[in-house]
């Protein structure tokens, strides 16, 4: 949890995230051998950074560079002290936000900004981000390791970009929070559905950056779609921490203030014929959020914002969700069609979600045999304990001419690879 400010502080101080990391390891470590003597500190937080800021000062005063450096960081001497004061009214006093921005940098592919700073700041391991981005493990721990030395020997400054510049970084810092706040949502391994904590902070950075360029439409969208999707999350998961799906959710426990909120961000956003990515995904969150009861629900409106959002950001996941909106609008034999197409995309080759959808259609259609092994092959291909629960639950209770419940996947939940 106190990984990503750790590792921001550090960064402040010695300009190198690769030095930075290894010393909020080094943090780490003295707690787990001082704490069992001492106790765990009133602020243990507070505790980690202080630790992780003297040992980046003796660093930096082993430098050569010492006295130079010294005097950049002076406020940082202080215990009680771990943020600068903001240099204008443009500047972000977060440091949290200082990394992301720096591990966004252009001199990076847009690859490796996205998966250095899940690593820095989401504190994602390395499947979790290859989850997200739908690619092998390796090869994100080798985008991570080429992102840290690039940024060292470019010698990239640990500060906030502004003008022109932080305009051209802001498409990869909103697409980093977007990620973050998807791992949160919908945690790729592990016993519990949601992360919320991940959710959290991306929620509390997306409103920073969206305050700080309040025209921006996307991040102003954004902003939207994190609230209304953060709205459901007290009736997601039942007394056990089981799977709330959508249509079985009580919506007098969705958050009406995150609601309120997410629909004053989407005004935010512009006129809906302009809409990108964040706020066309936004939209389709208040199509949810507007319905009083699942059945309610505007199916068909949902079904063309998916198809404006393909056109936009093409993806197969936006394409599955696309087919879960079909079925429910026009039936599951329209959508079967749609999802089939699909099984031999190879990014979605060990993606769960397409066997779970695929099993829910086929179920509606009277096929249980068939549906019943999709479903058996989503509860093998998830890492997430409560999703693989759920899954198997499904596939034993699926009976020779069961037509089954309609898809459950959450439309409004996209991710985009």
């Amino acid at each position: 949890m106190e990984s990503p400010r750790i590792v921001a502080t550090a960064a402040r101080i010695v300009r190198d995230v690769g030095i930075a990391e290894e010393i909020a390891q080094d943090a780490l470590v003295a707690a787990l051998e001082q704490w069992p003597r001492t106790g765990v500190p009133e602020r243990p937080g507070a505790w980690l950074t202080a630790a992780a800021k003297h040992r980046a000062v003796d660093l930096v005063r082993r430098r050569e560079t010492y006295a130079r450096k010294l005097a950049e960081v002076g406020r940082t001497l202080s215990e009680e002290s771990y943020d600068p004061e903001p240099r204008g009214p443009g500047d972000i006093d977060d440091d949290v936000l200082r990394l992301i921005f720096t591990a966004c940098h252009p001199v990076l592919s847009a690859e490796a900004r996205a998966a250095l700073t899940l690593r820095l700041v989401g504190g994602l391991r390395t499947d979790e981000i290859a989850r997200a981005f739908l690619v092998p493990e390796a090869t994100v721990a080798a985008r991570i390791t080429r992102a840290k030395r690039t940024l060292a020997r470019a010698g990239v400054e640990f500060e906030v970009p502004y003008g022109e510049e932080r305009a051209a970084r802001l498409g990869s810092v909103l697409e980093v929070v977007y990620l973050i706040f998807n791992e949160g949502y919908a945690a790729t391994a592990g016993d519990d559905l949601l992360r919320p904590g991940l959710c959290e902070d991306a929620l509390r950075l997306a409103r920073v950056l969206a305050a700080l360029v309040p025209r921006e439409g996307e991040a102003q969208g954004l902003v939207a779609l994190l609230e209304l999707q953060s709205s459901r999350t007290a009736a997601r998961t039942g007394p056990g921490g089981e799977p709330v799906l959508l249509a079985a959710q009580d919506r007098r426990r969705w958050s009406r203030l995150l609601i309120r909120r997410g629909f004053a961000a989407l005004e935010r956003a512009g006129d809906g014929g302009s809409f990108g990515p964040y706020a066309l995904q936004a939209a389709i969150a208040a199509c949810h959020a507007r319905a009083t009861s699942y059945e309610e629900t505007d199916w068909a409106t949902i079904a063309a914002l998916y198809g404006r959002l393909g056109v936009l950001a093409p993806s197969p996941v936006v394409e599955l969700n696309r087919a879960v909106a079909v079925s429910m609008a026009a039936g599951p034999a329209a959508a079967l069609p749609i999802v089939d197409a699909l099984v031999a995309e190879p990014a979605l080759a060990r993606y769960h979600l397409l066997p779970s959808v695929r099993g829910d259609l086929l179920a509606r259609l009277g096929r249980a045999e068939e549906a019943r092994a999709e479903f058996e092959r989503a509860a093998a291909l998830t890492r997430n304990e409560s999703e693989r629960a759920l899954l198997r639950g499904k596939a034993e209770d699926l009976t020779e001419g069961d037509r089954g419940r309609a898809p459950e996947a959450e439309p409004g939940a996209v991710e985009r690879p």
